[in-house]
């Protein structure tokens, strides 16, 4: 008999996970009930009275277990196993039973998000959330829908994962308040928040103080703390409200930039960076940077890269990925920056699953200082996100045609979110296509298509003339599914073959096209839109975290098509449309 399994309370909650798995798949409410009960009755037992039943074949004799779950309940105690409970479990996407530890998210509603919108997995699930999907479908609405993403945001802090978005806010804030402390001199963040990593586990922070221990004190004691992990006079580690652990780091203030730049990171950067060191003679550490005994001077991080014979290397390259190298040679790249983004595509309206009006975005943008904006709502065959028909497009046509003479301030350039079809194909007529804009082309279905028509289907689609951008390039969710599969240097070829730009999604949970591929993008010569993909006002301001991606990606000015200028962009997309229209 199997020790893991022959305790009651293990077999009866096989036996409720059974009641829930049934569920999931819609089985008859009788069947799931049966296991249900049958947890409960085995709850009641005593240890010794189910092994003494299971012995003696006896479970019968109990009310609610008949013939079926007298065999189930005999195999699992005696095996350890049950093949019938592994077979359901191998029957239902994992991402359905990791919704279940969601507050207030039961089998029924999970059944319902996953035949009505397909969502299969939690990430899925958060971004149906942020496109507003869960509003209208029936027996849900806006409160059930913010509960969700409540008790989602709940489940990653529970795991230690945070949205770059997230910890970075918190960890601002916790910096703002560690500078009202009296007796410090430098503070900064650190870690892989410094370098922009698009997911992060805890917040790293530097400083340094005329009163060290006092400084520690003074942090451990913050408000934000919820916890004192360990605390010493030049260290601590507190766990915070939000659940993200914070460390704080003090040094001396000569060996504040040294510091600085070892907690910062990378790993691999780090190790590339002591070999270069130790080929010249020298050893670097978080105290300093020395020749022999002697610690070399130093004021900032700029001297340490100048000592090592190297331009200052932003941290957001600091990965390994040529950044040494290009330092040395002096190539590195003069990164694209916040205030170079003169306009944003990617605006989802009320027209289809945005949250605000059409004026109400057009307004907000003008007042953000954007000089242009592309409204792309969803197409047609997006019905799960209110996707607009041929009519509906016209109207919002006319719409715009309206708000530009309102707003001459800023161009509204009329695009669509055209969903790509299963075949490559577009899912509008080219007579409604050729007036438009723009248009940026997504996979929002058969996302478990096999790589090899995966990588047909977008081809064919960056062979259309009407298409301006293709769209989250891979799929991915953050957290919450791999990109599809597909040969990427062939579509960003086929990309640059047509002057198709690439998407960088600045979605939080999307950031797609991964910065990983970008310096291959720039290196290729195709060009790259940071969109915010916004379905709603606050979501506008995600563009910002797009550059910090660009930045990582190793993206220039030149390399973005949203710094290009009001007069560059209209020139762009008039070109594009003539061309396709064959002029």
């Amino acid at each position: 008999m199997s020790k893991s399994l022959d305790k009651k309370q293990s077999v009866a909650k096989t036996m409720q996970e059974i009641a829930l798995l049934l569920e999931l798949k819609g089985e008859s409410p009788f069947k799931s009930r049966a296991y249900y009960n049958a947890a409960r009755t085995l709850e009641l037992l005593g240890e010794e009275e189910l092994r003494r039943l299971v012995q003696e074949d006896r479970l019968q004799e109990i009310q609610g277990i008949g013939t079926a779950l007298n065999e189930k309940i005999k195999e699992l105690v005696s095996t350890g196993s049950l093949k019938y409970y592994e077979d359901l479990k191998a029957d239902i996407p994992e991402g359905l039973l990791e919704m279940l530890k969601v507050p207030g998210l039961g089998p029924r509603k999970i059944k319902t998000l996953h035949d009505m919108l397909g969502v299969k997995t939690l990430g899925e699930l958060e971004y149906a959330c942020k496109e507003n999907r869960l509003v209208a479908l029936k027996g849900f609405g806006a409160k059930t829908q913010e509960k969700i993403m409540k008790g989602i945001a709940f489940l990653r802090r529970s795991q230690g994962l945070y949205f770059y978005n997230e910890a970075h806010q918190i960890a601002l804030d916790l910096l703002a308040s560690l500078k009202d402390f009296s007796g410090l001199l430098e503070a900064s963040l650190a870690g892989s928040i410094r370098r922009c990593k698009e997911i992060v586990k805890d917040i790293d922070l530097v400083a340094s103080s005329t009163d060290p221990a006092g400084l520690t004190r003074y942090f451990a004691e913050l408000p934000q703390v919820a916890e004192v992990v360990a605390r010493g006079e030049t260290k601590v580690t507190v766990q915070l409200q939000e659940g993200i652990q914070a460390d704080l780091r003090v040094v001396e203030s000569e060996a504040y930039p040294f510091a600085l730049h070892h907690f910062t990171g990378s790993k691999e950067h780090n190790t590339a960076l002591r070999q270069r060191a130790k080929a010249m003679g020298m050893k670097i550490n978080e105290y300093g940077l020395f020749h022999g005994e002697e610690r070399l001077a130093g004021k900032s991080e700029s001297d340490l890269f100048q000592a090592l014979g190297l331009a200052y290397i932003p941290p957001e390259l600091r990965e390994n990925y040529g950044e040494i190298e290009a330092a040395e040679k002096g190539e590195l790249p003069e990164l694209v920056e916040e205030g170079d983004i003169q306009g944003i595509f990617h605006l989802h309206s009320a027209y289809s699953d945005g949250v605000n009006s059409l004026e109400e975005v057009v307004r907000f943008c003008r007042d953000a200082g954007f000089t242009y904006v592309g409204i792309s709502d969803h197409s047609q065959t997006a019905f799960y996100a209110g996707g607009l028909k041929e009519a509906d497009l016209r109207e919002q046509m006319e719409a715009i045609d309206r708000l530009r003479e309102k707003y001459p301030e800023v161009t509204i350039f009329k695009g669509i979110e055209s969903d790509i079809k299963s075949d490559g194909s577009l899912d509008y007529p080219d007579a409604i296509l050729e007036q438009l804009d723009f248009v940026i082309a997504s996979v929002h279905s058969g996302l478990g298509m096999p790589g090899e028509k995966m990588t047909a289907r977008l081809l064919t689609t960056l062979d259309h003339p009407r298409v301006t951008m293709l769209g989250h390039p891979t799929g991915r969710l953050l957290l919450g599914r791999e990109g599809y599969s597909l040969d990427l240097e062939k579509v960003l070829e086929k990309a640059l073959e047509n002057g198709v730009i690439i998407e960088l999604n600045a979605s939080p949970s999307r950031l797609d096209l991964d910065w990983r591929h970008l310096k291959k993008v720039k290196e290729m010569g195709l060009m790259v839109s940071i969109n915010p993909d916004a379905h709603s006002l606050e979501d506008i301001q995600d563009t910002r975290l797009g550059v910090a991606m660009a930045r990582k990606g190793w993206l220039e000015k030149k390399d973005v098509f949203n710094t290009r200028s009001r007069e560059e962009v209209e020139a762009y997309l008039s070109t594009r449309q003539l061309a396709a229209s064959g002029k």
